[in-house]
């Protein structure tokens, strides 16, 4: 690119900086009929715009997560039937893909728990779809209409405090199987010493999106913030978001099973030699 090109870029960068700049202090802001705080409430605890399903009042978060469930099913039952099956033994890029992002999950459940991790992989790869791809669900912005007629976008559905609980108390339980498989009732007391870990899967998991769900609640709540400056702040959090709960989410599980399924060998007692009578 000659120089002429990079300046003459340069320049309808900073203009369009500066127009944005402009603009967002001329406008005047927009009066929703609610406080930052009842808006910041409302989208952690959805007390008035609930979405009506079946004639049952349900969180937006709950319409998520059947979305994003339904979506990753018909995913993977498409990828079975239809192209799994012509899978060559010189993969092509989309092949070398998915065998990377399966096997990255079962060297994960491999190395943890060396002797028990049937299970554990596929576990930690549903999981880890689930969280991803519920996280990044927000990008989308499927619109919808709340009971009291406020147009509103689905949010993820782990920024709901019972999806997050949800995923959190499965994975414990799946520890809990991992340790009765490999130590029967041994295994539940194992497990059961963790006794805070579904909690702090589940308020890790709800703490991360809600405060990306409020930082960009409240960048959209003010005219002079919400041009251009919402679309960079979101992406970067939801990314974020989506990569490192991810990681954190399937590497503790698989630990912890690791550990509760590791077989516990009864310690023998060395016997004294009897002593030569004399």
């Amino acid at each position: 690119m000659s120089k002429k090109r990079k300046k003459i870029s340069l320049i309808i960068y900073f203009s369009l900086i500066i127009i944005l700049l402009v603009a967002s202090l001329l406008v005047p802001g927009y009066d929703s009929g609610e406080s930052i705080q009842d808006a910041m409430q409302d989208a952690v605890l959805h007390e008035h715009n609930k979405i009506s399903l079946f004639g049952m009042l349900v969180n937006p978060g709950l319409i998520s997560s059947y979305v994003v469930t339904i979506v990753l099913l018909l995913f993977a039952l498409i990828l079975r039937l239809f192209v799994i099956p012509r899978f060559k033994y010189e993969p092509g890029k989309f092949q070398m893909v998915i065998e990377g992002v399966v096997g990255l999950f079962d060297d994960m459940a491999k190395s943890y728990s060396p002797h028990h991790n049937r299970f554990l992989g596929p576990y930690i790869f549903g999981a880890a779809a689930y969280i991803f791809f519920g996280t990044l669900f927000e990008l989308v912005g499927i619109q919808i209409t709340a009971i009291t007629g406020v147009p509103m976008s689905l949010p993820a559905p782990l920024s709901d405090i019972n999806g997050a609980i949800m995923i959190g108390c499965l994975s414990y339980l799946v520890i809990m199987f991992g340790g009765i498989r490999a130590n029967k009732a041994k295994g539940i007391v194992l497990t059961l010493k963790e006794f805070s870990l579904p909690i702090s899967m589940s308020f890790r998991l709800f703490g991360a999106l809600l405060s990306g769900l409020l930082v960009t609640e409240l960048v959209y709540y003010y005219t002079a913030l919400s041009f251009a400056l919402p679309v960079v702040v979101g992406v970067l959090f939801t990314l974020i978001h989506a990569i490192v709960q991810t990681y954190v989410l399937t590497m503790l599980t698989a630990m912890y099973y690791g550990e509760v399924s590791e077989v516990k060998e009864k310690k023998k007692k060395n016997k004294k030699p009897k002593e030569a009578l004399a």
